[in-house]
């Protein structure tokens, strides 16, 4: 055994509480697929909260929703690159669309990813901001004017008919595009809970509950970027639109809550012969990114912070700031819990005799700084996307405010 094989069993050996097996020291699935999860999460809880005005008729909310629908594009836009990344042969995955395997629930993300992208979300924007983008081509010269008329596939109908038209066919693709978000996310909590052979993952409530938290954090990152792009652009809030949204947000968390307690329940009940490897995770290896990050300062404190904001009658600035520091928290909270998911579960043993350790890289392409640029390219993307598309109507009467729209009393519970 030569000298480097040994520091490297050593270090390994650091990492490690009580006993396991030499096959049992590797990591195989790194922070990449921990920023995967979350970034779809993201994805489907942007829908989401934008399907509440088309669908439910939810007009408070409505300043936000061509931010909704953006948002949601610039992240699924680059949802697949960590599992791109992280397979051996990225090059090679054009294969999972040309010979589909549907035993395989990870190979049929091609096609979800697919159809939400294509079928769903592109034409909602589409039909959404055809009209505009007619009229931004009449107004405007030179390279963003074949951009804009490119866009709209040379359309030129804005009549009234031509309107209405879009209206009904974003009802109907909203109506269709809400179960599709569903399934883009929860799938990924069913390719978790179905594993069986890992106690921490084999769960029937993994994937209702990541469901729940992906509508936590993609309403709480919709908030996050109304605050500051208004604020960018000095343009004033909408605070029925905020009071509003962070309601549907307390409830939304409150929710994810009790799931996640009630599957927690669930396992002390059953009380199989992995519970006390999961105690000990939970206390030892997860101490901090589940108990502390996720539970009190991603759940409990946001809370506590919503339920201030809202039972004391403070003024609109004293109020945005306490939303503005509960959504990043939430934030926080939820990629813990992405953290403690896939990275927890790899800690323990085969054998409930050890716990392993996982030491990150900083540099490499599972790296810690791969992750982060993949975490913040879909801001690049949405600023980009923000350029060429407006948030507001243009040349209408019709109620339908952007991000500068007045601010105006609202009941701070009711949605």
């Amino acid at each position: 055994m030569t000298p480097e094989t040994t520091q490297g069993l050593w270090e390994l050996l650091e990492q490690v509480t009580g006993y396991i097996y030499p096959n049992e020291i590797e990591i195989h699935w790194s922070i990449l697929i921990v920023v995967y999860p979350y970034i779809t999460g993201l994805v489907a809880g942007a829908f989401i909260l934008a399907s509440l005005v088309k669908i439910f008729s939810i007009e408070a909310v409505r300043p936000t929703y061509r931010l909704s629908l953006l948002t949601a594009l610039a992240f699924l836009l680059v949802a697949p690159l960590p599992l791109l990344l992280h397979l051996g042969r990225p090059e090679r995955f054009y294969e999972i669309l040309l010979t589909p395997n549907p035993s395989s629930a990870m190979a049929m993300f091609g096609f979800v990813y697919a159809w939400y992208l294509m079928g769903v979300l592109l034409l909602e924007i589409w039909f959404e901001y055809r009209r505009d983008l007619i009229l931004l081509a009449e107004r405007e010269r030179g390279p963003r004017q074949w951009i804009h008329r490119t866009l709209a596939l040379f359309s030129t109908d804005t009549s009234e008919a031509a309107v209405a038209f879009d209206r009904r066919a974003i009802k109907a693709i909203t109506v269709i595009g809400v179960p599709s978000a569903f399934l883009l996310h929860g799938y990924v909590g069913f390719i978790f809970g179905s594993v069986k052979a890992n106690p921490w993952w084999a769960s029937v409530l993994m994937p209702i509950v990541f469901l729940m938290s992906a509508i936590v954090s993609g309403i709480a990152l919709v908030i996050f970027l109304y605050m500051v792009l208004a604020g960018i652009r000095h343009e004033p809030i909408d605070m029925r639109c905020l009071d509003t949204i962070t309601s549907y947000l307390f409830y939304a968390v409150i929710v994810d809550f009790s799931l996640e307690a009630l599957d927690f329940i669930h396992r002390l009940y059953q009380s199989e012969e992995s519970i006390k490897i999961l105690a000990s995770l939970i206390t030892h290896k997860l101490f901090m990114s589940l108990l502390v990050l996720q539970i009190l300062l991603g759940m409990f404190v946001p809370l506590g912070i919503l339920v201030v904001a809202k039972w004391w009658r403070f003024n609109d600035d004293l109020r945005k700031l306490l939303y503005f520091t509960a959504v990043i928290l939430i934030q926080l909270g939820i990629f813990s819990t992405r953290w403690n998911v896939v990275i927890g579960g790899q800690l323990f043993s085969k054998s409930f005799r050890g716990l392993m350790g996982y030491k990150m890289e900083v540099m490499g392409i599972e790296g810690l700084l791969v992750a982060l640029v993949l975490l913040a390219l879909p801001f690049a993307i949405l600023a980009v996307l923000l350029r060429l598309l407006p948030t507001g109507r243009l040349g209408t009467a019709e109620p339908e405010p952007g991000l500068g729209s007045a601010a105006r009393n609202s009941p701070r519970w009711a949605p």
